[in-house]
């Protein structure tokens, strides 16, 4: 299972960046994180991230272990 979420804040010790940090391996699976949530709304920018999520989906091994993955 892959996590897509939109862009946070490191604020607290239980965050997803922390966490990320402290349990991410060479097999963990990226974090995609949208990082600009607010922009989903403008077409030529949804195709963009869907685009950057297709590309990532063709190739995931080459992508295990990278943590957080920002699209587009």
């Amino acid at each position: 299972m892959i996590l897509l979420t939109s862009n946070r804040r490191m604020r607290e010790a239980d965050a997803l960046e922390q966490t990320i940090r402290e349990e991410n391996t060479t097999a963990s699976l990226p974090v995609l994180t949208i990082g600009n949530v607010r922009r989903m709304v403008e077409k030529a920018y949804r195709e963009r991230c869907a685009a950057r999520l297709l590309e990532i989906a063709l190739d995931l091994e080459s992508y295990l272990g990278a943590g957080r993955i920002f699209i587009p």
